[in-house]
């Protein structure tokens, strides 16, 4: 499906070793053009771009040396970048949040035939971050989900004190830092970083990185429609 070689080749040019991980991401790029023929997962279906826009996207963030513990994949859709992470850090505890239950399904499929053990949360984040997951992880990120202010409401609210909200990001990301200042303030982070790098193909990514450094307020996160419809400032 994928031209393994290359994908090892790329994931080099970043410092990042593939090789380990590349037969099952060949195994897994098969399983997300099959599935697609049923369900809309991703517009993304040819070799090339399922290795720079997927996989190549999500082993960036699963090098970061922050990603270890327990993680969730906020928004995770078919799996990116959560499931590329657990291939690449098998250790990890990994949680693929999603609310959509057809995509659901197709996590439950890809990760029982790529031998990925994860736990499935069928929610949104912001009722998860009301139940048993809040404050209970080490790692949270999103990609491709929201805006910053909002993503901050769904993601630091599920980290634990000291975890890390890694957001995922494309052009743009100095405006959205600067207009996620004050959520992340309110629900109890602070700016650490960011890495800016080029997908092979040349766009943009931006790995925004947040630490919890107090407890999110309870009355924190809001419900869905008030936090799209009036971001946090």
């Amino acid at each position: 499906m994928i031209d393994t070689e290359r994908l090892i080749r790329k994931a080099a040019a970043y410092g990042i070793d593939a090789a380990p991980v590349v037969r099952k991401l060949d195994e897994y790029a098969a399983l997300l053009v099959e599935y697609n023929q049923k369900v809309n997962l991703t517009a993304i279906t040819d070799a090339e771009g399922i290795e720079d826009r997927h996989f190549i996207d999500s082993l960036l963030l699963a090098a970061r040396p922050e990603v270890c513990g327990r993680m969730v994949d906020v928004g995770t859709g078919a799996g990116f970048p959560g499931i590329v992470a657990k291939l690449f850090r098998p250790e990890l505890d990994l949680t693929l949040m999603e609310p959509t239950g057809k995509r659901v399904d197709f996590l439950k499929y890809a990760c029982s035939a790529l031998g990925v053990e994860a736990e499935f949360a069928k929610e949104r984040a912001e009722e998860a971050a009301r139940k048993q997951w809040r404050e209970s992880f080490d790692v949270a990120t999103a990609r491709a989900v929201a805006a910053l202010p909002v993503l901050a409401e769904y993601c630091l609210p599920l980290l634990r004190r000291g975890g890390v909200f890694i957001a995922m990001k494309g052009s743009g990301a100095d405006e959205e830092i600067d207009a996620a200042q004050g959520a992340v303030t309110k629900l109890g982070g602070k700016y650490a970083g960011r890495q800016d790098v080029r997908l092979p193909d040349g766009s943009a990514r931006t790995l925004i990185l947040y630490e919890k450094i107090s407890q999110t307020p309870p009355v924190y996160p809001r419900n869905g429609g008030k936090i799209a419809k009036a971001p946090l400032k």
